[in-house]
C-alpha cells in the first residue's frame, strides 16, 4: 500500500500543536489518517484517540496508522463529539482540522466536553483550510465565541501558504 504525502497544511497545524512524548490527544474528525499519522509519530507514553462520525474516516486512518495502533498509542473510533462517553479523562491537547461543527451550528455541548476533559494548561486547535477567504471571518467569529463561551482564551493563527486560520482555545 502506498501511502499519499501528508499535505503541508497539516504538517503545519501539528507542528503548531507542540505534541510532546507523553500528551494525550483528540482528533476529532480523522478522515485520512494525515493528523495522526503525525501526532502519533510524536508520542512515546502518551496517547491518542481520534474520532470521526464516517466509517471510511475510521478505517482510512486505522489503514494509514496500522503501526500506532498495535503499538497501542492510538485508538480510533467511529462515533461524533456530541456522543463521546468513552474513559478519554485527561487530555493535553484536542485537535481538529476542518471540522464545521464548531461555526456552522450550536456547538455549546460539545465545547463544554472538550473543556470538561481538557486539563488545566492543555488547549484545544481548531484548524480551517481558508479555501473561501469571505468565510474566514465568520468562521474565526463563531469558533472563537464558541471556545471563549465555554471558558477558553482564544487566539487566533493564520498561514499564507497554504492558506489556513487556527483558532486555540487554552484552558
Amino acid at each position: 500500500m502506498v501511502l499519499q504525502t501528508i499535505p503541508a497544511r497539516i504538517r503545519w497545524s501539528v507542528d503548531l500543536m507542540d505534541v510532546q512524548p507523553g500528551d494525550h490527544v483528540l482528533e476529532i474528525g480523522c478522515g485520512p489518517g494525515y493528523g495522526a499519522e503525525l501526532i502519533c509519530s510524536r508520542l512515546e507514553t502518551g496517547k491518542l484517540f481520534a474520532i470521526d462520525r464516517s466509517e471510511s474516516g475510521v478505517d482510512r486512518t486505522k489503514r494509514r496508522c496500522a503501526k500506532y495502533l498495535e503499538a497501542g498509542r492510538l485508538t480510533v473510533r467511529q462515533i461524533d463529539l456530541a456522543t463521546l462517553r468513552v474513559p478519554v479523562k485527561r487530555l493535553h491537547k484536542v485537535y481538529a482540522f476542518n471540522v464545521n461543527l464548531f461555526w456552522v451550528r450550536d456547538c455549546s455541548d460539545e465545547v463544554a466536553l472538550l473543556h470538561e476533559r481538557v486539563l488545566p494548561g492543555g488547549a484545544v486547535y481548531i484548524f480551517f483550510e481558508a479555501t473561501r477567504p469571505d468565510q474566514v471571518a465568520e468562521i474565526v467569529e463563531k469558533t472563537s465565541a464558541a471556545l471563549s463561551s465555554a471558558g477558553f482564551r482564544v487566539s487566533v493563527v493564520q498561514r499564507k501558504v497554504p492558506a489556513c486560520v487556527g483558532i486555540i482555545g487554552r484552558r
